[in-house]
């Protein structure tokens, strides 16, 4: 079974992406099953476009899971849902 891949899409300074990152390293510690990769939305015209006014956001899957801020316990379930 391929890994489940985590997205955090966020641009430099942002706190609410600190705080973000934070919280999706923390949970991701506890899947072996996870890959985690981060996004800058200054690196991508679409991406900037599409989510300049929602940052952060996490992806599971390339699916939005969550804007603004991640609440731990519902991104553990997610992922919990997803492993083996």
């Amino acid at each position: 079974m391929p890994a489940t891949i985590v997205t955090l899409l966020s641009k430099p300074g942002c706190h609410l992406c600190d705080d973000a990152r934070q919280v999706v390293h923390d949970v991701l510690t506890e899947f072996e099953t996870v890959d985690l990769v981060e996004r800058s939305i200054l690196d991508d015209p679409d991406l900037n476009a599409r989510y300049w006014d929602e940052i952060p956001v996490v992806l599971i899957d390339d699916q939005v899971h969550t804007i603004y801020r991640v609440d731990p316990d519902r991104l553990r379930a997610a992922l919990a849902e997803r492993s083996p």
